[in-house]
């Protein structure tokens, strides 16, 4: 059995992704920051011997050390590795309106997290001379367009690109993938959503005529990490249904 680490996956786009992961015959560990008890409610559902949760933030160095260290304890191994979670400022800001701190919270949760979890787990894919690494970014991050009011959101995801365009390079000796997968505008309860719950409501801002879904990005997901996708790597998959995610927020 195949054993995945996804960060951040009880609930939202992560939940989806999470489920279809274990419909298709994976174990996982799954973090979580703070709604232990839907993160409990889930391993109830599924059940311990293939759900296994941790508790984590991972903007804080230990705390990605720990995860890792605990998928390797649960498992033995990490076959797939999905960085789901991404801390986001919803406030609109200029970028010297950001205090130091939340430019750090950024950086941490979505840059520096990758660094340090992949420091634990790129050593076990090695040994097993297999593995599938998935970041998210945002629609346009492969061309690291200027974003209005989301200077720091979109330095960090500019620079996790490049960061999974190089391992994927480094890596790929060793049967490793890693690419991107960028989501729309995916809201509210479309994150948990099927695709056929999405085609009963039209949605005029997306060029398809429906909003994206957490079932479009698992879908992706799971693709990406097949033993036979291995000729797809350093790759940005955007998922978006051709709406234009940066330039709605001017």
């Amino acid at each position: 059995m195949r054993h995945a680490l996804i960060t951040a996956g009880t609930k939202g786009l992560g939940l989806k992704v999470t489920e279809a992961l274990i419909e298709s015959g994976y174990s996982v560990t799954v973090t979580y920051f703070s709604d232990e008890q839907q993160a409990l409610r889930l391993q109830e559902k599924w059940g311990e011997s293939v759900l296994h949760l941790v508790q984590a933030d991972v903007t804080k160095k230990d705390d990605c050390n720990r995860i890792a260290q605990a998928a390797i304890r649960f498992a033995g191994k990490i076959d797939i590795f999905i960085h789901n979670a991404g801390p986001y400022v919803f406030e609109k800001k200029k970028l010297l309106d950001y205090e130091e701190s939340e430019w750090d919270y950024m950086m941490d949760g979505n840059l520096h997290s990758a660094f340090h979890l992949l420091k634990h787990i790129v050593p076990v894919m090695r040994d097993q001379q297999f593995g599938r690494i998935v970041f998210y970014g945002f629609q346009g991050a492969n061309s690291a367009p200027g974003w209005v009011y989301r200077s720091a959101y979109a330095a960090a995801k500019v620079g996790l690109v490049s960061l999974m365009k190089t391992v994927s390079i480094e890596e790929a000796e060793y049967g490793i993938t890693a690419n991107m997968v960028c989501p729309g505008n995916i809201m509210g309860e479309m994150k948990e959503a099927t695709i056929a719950e999405a085609r009963i409501h039209k949605d005029s801002d997306t060029p398809i005529g429906r909003s994206g879904t957490g079932e479009d990005i698992a879908r992706t997901v799971l693709f990406l990490c097949e033993d036979n996708a291995d000729m797809v790597t350093g790759t940005v998959v955007e998922v978006t249904g051709g709406v234009d995610v940066i330039h709605r927020y001017r």
